[in-house]
């Protein structure tokens, strides 16, 4: 199949252009400026950017990654999808050892159909005094051992592990992990400053939702937040729903770290794009008033209901990131960390035919993945 879009503004790492795109077999296959060559399918002046890349989302439109239920995992890829969500990384939560290889080995059947990018462990390894929306009972001392069977369920498919590092054993299993290729997040952690380098120079290459369930920078003790940011190694992921993080401090992470070690993402939870109501995560009863969702019991913010459009658009129209830098930070940076950005990321030739439209306004008008339309502008 081979279909040429015409009359777009499209969005490359090299900047904005007027001009068409050609989709051959599902791949890009040419990139030009001007009016195109051949009739084609006119996107009227509309923004063309590259699909979006979700490197940690729980759920959507009812359904939970965690649960392990693969209609419900379909149900939430679908969903996301129609928001421009070409790739996803299912996100799991602490569980006990059963559960989380027993949702992993389901996850990873739909990692092997290509719906998912992979599967993401945050927690058990995680700090209680940080464990936000996850199950206290059931959080456990990091293992590399233990993280090892998890592996075995995984087939291949487990692409990030958040870890608070200062516990014991967290080290090794930051390295255990790297040395399986596995991408080591430092996240719901007490780490000091120090833990926090000391960590990074065993391998972890991520901040799991920058400022959210780490202790706040302070100017005598900066914390983990300073020296993940300082680092060149390590990207960043934010959550840009208004709620999780004030644009005041999203602008001063993404200008420390810039657009090629920020990562937009949704850590997103089963309400999203239902409503208000009471929902689980994970073990945990969750209520969601006004979009925001906390837990019944000690009332934690527990994930969010955003999507990537809403935290794209918001990051251009609040944050003031300009159009180019926000399609870095939602689709190539969080595919560079993924290490799939040889295929997606950016719209250019050779590369998976993943693209989203947006009028004026930022908001989806069509939504195509690897040459196919979920959603026809």
């Amino acid at each position: 199949m081979s279909i040429t879009l015409a009359d777009a503004r499209i969005v490359t790492p090299a900047g904005v252009h007027e001009g068409w795109i050609t989709v051959e077999d599902g791949r890009f296959t040419h990139i030009g400026q001007g009016q195109a060559p051949r009739d084609g399918h006119s996107l009227a002046g509309r923004y063309v950017v590259p699909g979006f890349v979700d490197m940690h989302t729980h759920g959507g439109a009812g359904g939970s990654f965690p649960s392990g239920d693969q209609e419900e995992a379909r149900r939430v890829a679908a969903f996301h999808a129609e928001h421009g969500t070409t790739t996803i990384v299912a996100s799991l939560v602490t569980a006990a050892p059963a559960d989380l290889a027993r949702a992993t080995a389901a996850l990873a059947e739909l990692c092997d159909d290509g719906l998912l990018a992979g599967v993401h462990f945050e927690g058990p390894y995680i700090a209680r005094a940080r464990c936000g929306a996850h199950n206290p009972s059931l959080l456990r001392a990091p293992s590399p051992g233990e993280f090892a069977g998890l592996l075995k369920a995984g087939r291949g498919h487990v692409r990030m592990l958040t870890i608070a590092p200062e516990l014991p054993g967290g080290l090794d299993t930051v390295r255990a992990a790297v040395s399986e290729g596995v991408i080591a997040a430092l996240g719901h952690s007490d780490a000091t400053y120090d833990q926090a380098r000391e960590a990074i120079e065993a391998g972890c290459t991520v901040a799991t939702h920058l400022y959210n369930a780490l202790p706040s920078l302070h100017h005598r003790e900066p914390g983990p937040i300073a020296a993940l940011l300082e680092d060149e190694r390590v990207t960043i992921e934010l959550i840009n729903d208004g709620v999780h993080v004030h644009p005041a401090m999203l602008r001063l992470a993404s200008a420390v770290a810039g657009a090629n070690r920020t990562a937009l993402i949704t850590d997103a939870m089963a309400a999203a794009g239902i409503g208000d109501g009471t929902y689980r995560l994970g073990s945990l009863e969750v209520e969601v008033a006004d979009g925001v969702a906390r837990l019944v019991e000690g009332g934690s913010i527990a994930g969010s209901t955003l999507t990537m459009d809403v935290a794209f658009r918001r990051s251009v129209q609040e944050v003031g990131v300009s159009i180019v830098e926000a399609a870095e930070m939602a689709s190539l940076t969080p595919a560079r960390v993924l290490g799939l950005s040889d295929d997606i990321g950016s719209i250019t030739v050779g590369k998976h035919a993943d693209l989203v439209v947006l009028d004026d306004a930022l908001t989806v008008q069509g939504v195509m993945r690897q040459g196919t339309w979920i959603t026809t502008p």
